[in-house]
C-alpha cells in the first residue's frame, strides 16, 4: 500500500475475473474490416440504451487503411449487441469528409450525433493529408434507410497561410454550450503556428462559422510555451460558463514543459487564460491527454500519461478554492499510462478510470480502477491480445443507470488472420 496526499490505492490480487474484481463483458470485437478498429475515443448512449462510437482506422474503404467508421451497437433481448455501421469515412479519394476519427461522440436531444476526424478535409493543409473537420450525423427519416452525414467544418480553410490560424488536426470530442454551439481543440494551428486553439462553432443563417477562442503559444519565453501548447482533449464548462481543459505539452521551461491544466474566462468581452498548472513531469505528474471533469464540489480531475511517483502517471485533483494539489500515482502493478480522463460518478461518490498499460500479472495490458473516499482499487484487469477481453483501453469511462461502466480498448479481442493483435474491443464493467 502506498499512500499520497490522502489518496490510498490499494491493488486487488490476481487478474482478469480474480477475487474481488468485477466482471467484464465484451460486448463487441472489431475484425477491421468493414466494421473498423483501433476505438480510441469515450463512447455516447441515447435513451434507448445504444452506444455509439468511432474506430480510427479500418473500415470499408478499399484503399485507405486510417479511414475508420462511425458505429452504433444496439442491445438484444439475449443481451447481445449486434453492430451497425453509420458511416465510412474517406468515401472520396481527397478524403474531403475525413478521416482517422481521435475521439468519441456527443449526441443531442435528437439523436444527432456530433465529432471531429483529425485528418482529411481538403488538400490545402500544409502538413498533409488535410487538417481535420467537424461532422454531424443525422438519424435517417425511415427505418433501414442510411444516416445523414453533414460536414460541419473543415479547418485550415484560408487559402495561403501556412500557420492554420483556425486551426488543424482536432484530435478531441466536441462539447456542447447552453445555446447550442460547440466548443472543442485542434492540437495544431492557430496564430502561433503549431500550438494549437480552442475553438467555437455557432450556427447562424449562413450554416456553421468558426472562431477561435484561445491560440495556445501565446506567451513564448525561450522557446517554451508558458500558457501550454497542443491539446489533446476537449474542453469543459464550470457552472458559471468558464471553460477548462488540458494541453500535452509547454507550461514550463523544463524540458520545455509537460503540459497544463487551463481555465479560459471572459474578460472584457475577450477570452483569457489562466494556467491552473504547470506539469514538468515530476512527482506530480506529466502529459495529460484527458479532458477535465468537475466533481459535486467543484473539485476538479484529470490524469496524466507521464510522470508521478513511478513514472507512470497521476491522478490529479485540484480543489475547488484553493486549487491546492493532490495526487493518485500509478506504480505499474495498480496500472501505468492513463490516456484518458476520469469518469466522476455523483451520486455514487466515486471515480472511474482506465490506464492503457501495466496490471498486476503479467499481461501489461491496462486496467479498470476505482477511488471512492481514500480508497482506491482495481476492479479489472485486461489480459491482453490473444486472450479475447481486450487490450490498451483509452477512452473514458461511461456510467449506465445500473452502475455498469462501458468502454473502448484500442486492441485485443477476436484475433484474425491480418491482425494478430486483436482490433479492439467494446466493453462491459457490472458488478
Amino acid at each position: 500500500m502506498r499512500t499520497c496526499a490522502g489518496w490510498v490505492f490499494v491493488a486487488l490480487l490476481g487478474c482478469g475475473l480474480a477475487m474481488g474484481q468485477a466482471n467484464e463483458k465484451v460486448l463487441y470485437s472489431f475484425t477491421g474490416s468493414p466494421d473498423g478498429t483501433a476505438p480510441v475515443g469515450k463512447l455516447v448512449a441515447d435513451s434507448a440504451g445504444n452506444l455509439y462510437g468511432t474506430t480510427s482506422a479500418g473500415g470499408s474503404t478499399a484503399y485507405c487503411d486510417y479511414c475508420g467508421i462511425v458505429f452504433e451497437l444496439s442491445p438484444g433481448l439475449d443481451g447481445t449487441y449486434a453492430e451497425t455501421i453509420l458511416y465510412d469515412f474517406c468515401q472520396n479519394a481527397s478524403c474531403a469528409d475525413g478521416w482517422n476519427p481521435q475521439a468519441g461522440l456527443i449526441i443531442d436531444s435528437a439523436g444527432n450525433l456530433y465529432g471531429t476526424t483529425l485528418n482529411g478535409g481538403g488538400p490545402q493543409c500544409n502538413q498533409g493529408g488535410g487538417c481535420g473537420t467537424v461532422f454531424e450525423l443525422s438519424p435517417p427519416s425511415s427505418s433501414g434507410s442510411p444516416w445523414l452525414f453533414t460536414q460541419l467544418y473543415q479547418f485550415c480553410q484560408l487559402p495561403g497561410e501556412d500557420t492554420c490560424p483556425d486551426g488543424s488536426q482536432p484530435a478531441s470530442k466536441l462539447q456542447f454550450d447552453g445555446s447550442g454551439n460547440l466548443y472543442g481543440t485542434t492540437s495544431r494551428g492557430g496564430a502561433n503556428g503549431t500550438g494549437g486553439v480552442v475553438f467555437e462553432l455557432s450556427l447562424g443563417a449562413n450554416g456553421w462559422t468558426e472562431a477561435a477562442l484561445y491560440n495556445f503559444c501565446s506567451e513564448n519565453k525561450g522557446g517554451y510555451c508558458e500558457d501550454g501548447a497542443v491539446p489533446m482533449a476537449g474542453v469543459s464548462f464550470d457552472k458559471s460558463g468558464n471553460i477548462y481543459g488540458t494541453t500535452t505539452i509547454g507550461g514550463s521551461s523544463k524540458y520545455y514543459g509537460a503540459g497544463v491544466v487551463y481555465e479560459l474566462s471572459v474578460v472584457e468581452s475577450d477570452w483569457k487564460e489562466s494556467v491552473l498548472k504547470a506539469f514538468e513531469n515530476g512527482t506530480g505528474g506529466g502529459t495529460p491527454l484527458g479532458e477535465v471533469n468537475f466533481d459535486a464540489a467543484g473539485n476538479l480531475y484529470t490524469a496524466t500519461e507521464d510522470g508521478g511517483k513511478f513514472g507512470y502517471g497521476v491522478v490529479l485533483r485540484l480543489s475547488a478554492k484553493s486549487h491546492a494539489e493532490q495526487f493518485l500515482p500509478f506504480d505499474g502493478t495498480n496500472g501505468a499510462f492513463p490516456a484518458a480522463g476520469v469518469l466522476i460518478d455523483q451520486e455514487g461518490d466515486a471515480l472511474y478510470g482506465t490506464t492503457s498499460a501495466g496490471g498486476l500479472g503479467s499481461s501489461d495490458a491496462g486496467t479498470v480502477y476505482k477511488a471512492v473516499g481514500s480508497h482506491n482499487s482495481v476492479i479489472y484487469t485486461f489480459r491482453g491480445v490473444g486472450s479475447g477481453d481486450g487490450a490498451d483501453p483509452e477512452g473514458t469511462l461511461i456510467l449506465d443507470r445500473k452502475g455498469n461502466l462501458y468502454g473502448t480498448t484500442r486492441a485485443g479481442g477476436i484475433v484474425g488472420l491480418h491482425y494478430q493483435t486483436g482490433c479492439g474491443t467494446v466493453f462491459e464493467i457490472s458488478k
